[in-house]
């Protein structure tokens, strides 16, 4: 089982940023997949969650309006598309795929915004 994040950076206040989360060794599909993220001194919080079936999703209030999250079951990939990103978003942001008992976790990227 495998989840490994990319395009993470350094980016400008009010600047734009696109995750990628790429699984395997998993049923993808079936699972409810997630962005967490983790700031320096403050415990790891959702960000945003998309459900297997129809993809309806859920965001934290901080980011409702500029965090887009999608996912594409035939390539076992979840994105996650931040706009207008803030100082305060500065973060390693982690990829989730969780069912049932099951709780995966990816290596987190790093997003720094910062001018």
């Amino acid at each position: 089982v495998q989840l490994v994040e990319s395009g993470g950076g350094l980016v400008p206040p009010g600047g734009s940023l696109r995750l990628s989360c790429a699984a395997s060794g998993f049923t993808f599909s079936t699972y409810v997949t997630s962005w967490y993220r983790q700031a320096p001194g403050k415990e790891r919080e959702l960000v945003a969650l998309i459900r297997s079936a129809g993809g309806a999703s859920n965001y934290a209030d901080s980011v409702k309006g500029r965090f887009t999250i999608s996912r594409d079951n035939a390539k076992n990939m979840v994105f996650l598309q931040m706009n207008s990103l803030k100082p305060e978003d500065t973060a390693v942001y982690y990829c989730n795929g969780r069912l049932l008992m099951n709780n995966y976790w990816g290596q987190g990227t790093q997003v720094t915004v910062s001018s």
